[in-house]
């Protein structure tokens, strides 16, 4: 058995795959830049983000406020950076999460095969044909609005695409002959799975994860416009779109710029996921 090598898939470098595709590149300063607005942006100002300064309400962008200030006064350029830092870890979280379930689902999926792979793609589908906004409000209901309850919602069937881009690629590698030498050789059903199908699958399960992100972004956002997602006073995304939306024609700059966040972000990880797919 310990003849047998794992052959992945040839794969350039991230590092190579910036250098050679500009769409990448400038995708990865665009993360770059954000997370560093989440880290240390609010390390600039003195402001908190839920603090309420009455004197300053409805104040344009300025030295002061350098994205101007809401009807409480709050420091918009704190409330972005936080909402940054809660979308960022939704998304990264929700993607991990979708693969975990996802991978394993499509390794016992595709590795069986037979009536065990009919059965469980069955459940996908089922699962899949659940109305999405109607599970939101449900676990709402249940649970009470907050960050938790947003984070099941997201991946209680959002794994599901993952499971069947990965079997999709697993099925096609059972039947390399590496594969078929380590069963001939007794590999367990265990080892086959997590030490050949697995580590050859990351090429796809890496491009899905970096598609699923911006994703589930949007998804928080729009949930928490709703109000069923990160409720007031915290200083998400979707709630300052859903506050801004209302004062946008007089005070349209606090619904740009976090719309401006939510929308680089969510682009940044589209040009990077298919750049990761098409090389």
């Amino acid at each position: 058995m310990n003849d047998i090598q794992v052959h992945s898939l040839p794969q350039s470098s991230l590092w190579q795959l910036l250098c050679r595709r500009r769409a990448a590149k400038c995708a990865f300063w665009m993360l770059s830049f954000i997370v560093a607005i989440a880290l240390l942006g609010p390390l600039f100002s003195p402001h908190l983000p839920t603090e309420i300064q009455l004197a300053y309400k409805n104040r344009p962008p300025s030295g002061e406020f350098w994205f101007g200030t809401d009807e409480l006064g709050r420091d918009l350029f704190v409330r972005v950076c936080w909402g940054a830092r809660i979308s960022l870890f939704l998304g990264i979280a929700a993607s991990i999460l979708d693969a975990a379930a996802g991978v394993l689902w499509a390794a016992v999926a595709a590795y069986f095969g037979g009536k065990i792979e009919t059965c469980l793609m069955k459940i996908c589908d089922i699962l899949h044909s659940i109305p999405y906004l109607l599970l939101v409000m449900l676990l709402t209901v249940v649970h009470g609005p907050g960050l938790a309850t947003l984070l099941i919602a997201m991946t209680i069937t959002s794994w599901i695409h993952m499971a069947r881009i990965v079997r999709s690629h697993m099925l096609q590698l059972k039947q390399q002959e590496y594969i078929l030498a380590a069963k001939a050789l007794g590999a367990s059903s265990f080892r086959v799975m997590f030490c050949y199908l697995i580590p050859n699958s990351l090429g796809p399960i890496m491009t899905t994860m970096t598609l699923s992100i911006p994703g589930a972004i949007f998804t928080e956002a729009f949930l928490s416009f709703l109000g069923l997602g990160i409720q007031a006073p915290s200083a998400s995304w979707g709630v300052m779109v859903s506050e801004g939306i209302r004062a946008i024609s007089f005070y349209p700059w606090r619904l740009f710029f976090p719309a401006a966040f939510i929308g680089a972000t969510t682009l940044a990880f589209h040009l990077l996921g298919h750049a990761l797919r098409s090389k």
